[in-house]
C-alpha cells in the first residue's frame, strides 16, 4: 500500500485522506503535498480541520495573502482543502468557500537556435547531445526522456511516443529530421 509514513501516529482523519487519495490514484507527491496543506491549515486552526468553518476558511485564505504567499502555493492549499472538505468529509458547503488564486501566466523563455545549439555542443558525449536535444526539440520533460526507449521512436511516422507522462498520460511528440539523426547517431537507432 503506498501511504505515507512518519513516526507520529496518525489520526483517523488523516488515515481516511490517504485512503481516499489512494483510492483515487493520486500520485505520492500530492498526497504528500495534500498531506503537508492540510497540517498548516490545522495548525492555523489549533484544532482538527474537520471542525472548521467558512469563516475560518477566509481568515486562512486572508492569512496566506497578508503572509506573501504565491499563487501556487495558495492555489495548492486551496486543491488540498477541497479534497478534504469534498471527498474525504464530504462537507461541499466548506469546499464552495475556498478562493483560487488568479496570477497572469508568463510564457516561458525559449533558447534561440544559436543558443540550443552552443548547448548541443557543451554536452560531453553524444548521448547527453541526444538527450537534450529531445528535451528541447521535442518539448519533453527530463522525466520523459530519462524514461524513453528505442521503441518509442515512430522514424515512419516522425513521432516520440511518451508513456506516462505529466499527469500519467500518454502522448506524442514531433519528431524532426536532425533530431531523428541525432538520436541515430546517440542510441543507435536503426535507420529505416
Amino acid at each position: 500500500m503506498a501511504t505515507l509514513s512518519t513516526d507520529a501516529p496518525i489520526s483517523p482523519l488523516r488515515q481516511r485522506m490517504q485512503h481516499d487519495m489512494l483510492m483515487r490514484g493520486l500520485g505520492s507527491h500530492t498526497q504528500q503535498d495534500y498531506v503537508r496543506h492540510v497540517r498548516r491549515f490545522a495548525a492555523f486552526l489549533g484544532s482538527a480541520p474537520d471542525t472548521a468553518t467558512t469563516e475560518d476558511i477566509r481568515r486562512f485564505q486572508l492569512c496566506q495573502h497578508e503572509n506573501g504567499l504565491g499563487p501556487a502555493t495558495i492555489n495548492g492549499a486551496v486543491s488540498a482543502l477541497r479534497f478534504l472538505f469534498t471527498v474525504t468529509l464530504r462537507r461541499r458547503d466548506l469546499a464552495r468557500a475556498l478562493v483560487v488564486t488568479r496570477y497572469a501566466r508568463k510564457l516561458p523563455e525559449v533558447l534561440g537556435v544559436e543558443e540550443a545549439a552552443r548547448l548541443l555542443e557543451a554536452a560531453p558525449g553524444i548521448k547527453y547531445k541526444a538527450a537534450l536535444g529531445v528535451a528541447y526539440g521535442a518539448g519533453l520533460r527530463v522525466s520523459e526522456v530519462a524514461h524513453l526507449k528505442v521503441d518509442d521512436i515512430d522514424s515512419t511516422r516522425m513521432l516520440i511516443r511518451v508513456e506516462q507522462g505529466k499527469g500519467r498520460r500518454d502522448r506524442n511528440a514531433m519528431l524532426s529530421l536532425q533530431l531523428l539523426e541525432l538520436l541515430r547517431l546517440g542510441v543507435m537507432l536503426p535507420h529505416g
